[in-house]
């Protein structure tokens, strides 16, 4: 995923937006992938409200559906300055109706699940209920002091994932990087019952300096089963001799 982060670049001073447009020109053909064996993909540029949002993709590889959303780090983008503020505000609206157009593309076409793409940590433990938030903080929190909750940009993202998830009973992985710790969990909980959706995974990719990668099975009876692979030339103790 691509992201407006040019602002973390001290020298030379560039600036985000217009290498954002860069990107999305340069790496974005009409209709295929990139790759020596490309594939053929659909965009939201072709929808006429978000001409703009090339990086925004859908396609089916074995009966399931692929979409990336292009949700960024660094609480979204927003928070720096009014250019960035409009910047994510208008890419928000794009994601959710992306997300929104995969469940419905999946359901259409009776697909074995879904697969989302984001950069993000959308920092799901926010959004727990007080019952989750206990178990979960409980041992590192000091009877008495409020359980840790931060303000973020990912509200309206996590509100839509669940609604969705509340009328889709297949397999759900939702896989991104940013905070670079290795994980697998089932962290998003329905507003309904409370209780974690068992039909939604996240995926979080291993990252610097841990760089290793995971395979997927898709013959697995759960659809997904997400297996880490460990480069022996990148183990910590390895590195250290």
């Amino acid at each position: 995923m691509i992201g407006p982060t040019a602002h973390l670049v001290r020298e030379p001073k560039v600036d985000p937006l217009e290498r954002l447009a860069k990107v999305r020109a340069m790496f974005y053909p009409d209709g295929r992938s990139l790759g020596q064996r490309t594939i053929p993909v659909e965009s939201q540029s072709k929808d006429a409200q978000f001409t703009k949002y090339r990086e925004n993709l859908r396609w089916t590889i074995g009966d399931v559906t692929f979409a990336t959303l292009h949700i960024v780090g660094s609480n979204d983008n927003f928070g720096r300055t009014p250019a960035m503020d409009a910047e994510q505000t208008e890419r928000k609206v794009a994601n959710i109706a992306w997300m929104r157009a995969a469940f419905a593309a999946a359901k259409a076409a009776g697909s074995r699940g879904i697969v989302l793409m984001t950069q993000a940590n959308p920092g799901f433990e926010n959004y727990w209920p007080p019952a989750a938030k206990s178990r979960y903080f409980s041992p590192f929190v000091p009877r008495g002091q409020p359980v840790p909750s931060y303000p973020a940009a990912f509200d309206d993202y996590i509100t839509a994932l669940g609604q969705e998830l509340e009328s889709y009973d297949k397999p759900v992985a939702y896989l991104h990087g940013d905070t670079h710790l290795f994980r697998i969990d089932k962290p998003l909980y329905s507003k309904k019952t409370n209780r974690a959706f068992e039909n939604f995974t996240r995926v979080e990719t291993f990252g610097d300096p841990d760089t290793h990668w995971v395979t997927v099975d898709p013959k697995d009876a759960q659809l997904f089963r997400f297996d880490a692979q460990i480069i022996p030339d990148n183990v910590v103790n390895r590195r250290a001799r």
